[in-house]
């Protein structure tokens, strides 16, 4: 008969290379998800040399003249940010314009405003609201014209006035701009606005809310101070959250949802 022999016990250093899992399988996917930042700039799409002082604030003819468009007007815009961190991210902006007025106003957060408590959001009553951000291509997020835009304008400048971060800023991961738009698309769920995954900051609810509906209203969205949760969606998907860095499948689009990148495949803005 087989005698028993001592209890098996498991080799030095199994477990806590067991325990190790987790915390490596993490950094690998962050690095993972940097290749989409890392290949932006690899691309030699961003202009890193140009002075901020120097470059375009040209118009892209995205916005309706005034004059030819008597009908109201809202529409979402972003563009990269400046150097480097157009790799990773969008600044947006708000534009309205009544039916029959001349000009829009645009609305935004401007993060150097926010220095020693000082105001980040800046209003502007301009003649084009889609002028290149800095030398960067503006993307149309978001657009509506005629009655429906008009109904739109008073609950817009509503949530403007209820925004409750204008006095602070933080680049990452918010409040910032980012932020401050997404805020006004859950306050007025009509406009139907689908913030890409290059919207750095949308995410962050708050230091003591971490539920809210998505910003496109088609669904909801769990985070944890911008820095990890989920989206599930209609219009924006499933977007996953790793700090700050969103990634996805947008099955409405019929497309990846890709940090740095954005949507991929994506229809390619002018030059």
């Amino acid at each position: 008969m087989r005698q028993a022999g001592p209890p098996r016990t498991a080799a030095p250093g199994r477990p806590r290379r067991r325990w190790l899992r987790w915390p490596l399988g993490l950094l690998a996917l962050l690095a993972l998800l940097l290749l989409g930042p890392v290949g932006v700039l690899a691309s030699g799409t961003l202009d890193l040399d140009t002075p901020w002082q120097r470059r375009s604030h040209a118009p892209t003819g995205q916005a309706p003249d005034p004059a030819a468009e008597r009908r109201a007007v809202v529409q979402v815009y972003g563009a990269r940010t400046v150097r480097w961190r157009g790799a990773f991210g969008i600044h947006p902006w708000v534009a309205v314009k009544r039916a029959g007025a001349a000009r829009y106003t645009v609305w935004q957060i401007v993060g150097w405003r926010a220095r020693h408590g000082g105001d980040a959001l800046m209003a502007t009553e301009v003649a084009a609201p889609d002028t290149h951000w800095y030398g960067a291509f503006p993307q149309l997020l978001a657009e509506h014209r005629g009655p429906p835009a008009e109904a739109m304008i008073d609950r817009i400048e509503a949530a403007v006035a209820r925004y409750p971060w204008r006095h602070s800023y933080r680049l990452w991961p918010g409040p910032n701009s980012n932020t401050f738009v997404a805020w006004i698309a859950r306050e007025v769920p009509e406009l139907r606005l689908d913030l890409p995954p290059t919207a750095i900051g949308k995410d962050w609810l708050g230091a003591g809310r971490f539920a809210a509906p998505a910003p496109s209203g088609t669904g909801w969205q769990l985070s944890l101070l911008g820095l990890a949760g989920a989206t599930l969606a209609r219009d924006e998907g499933l977007e996953l959250n790793l700090l700050g860095l969103g990634f996805g499948i947008d099955l409405d689009d019929h497309a990846l949802r890709l940090p740095g990148i954005g949507k991929w495949p994506s229809a390619r803005p002018p030059a």
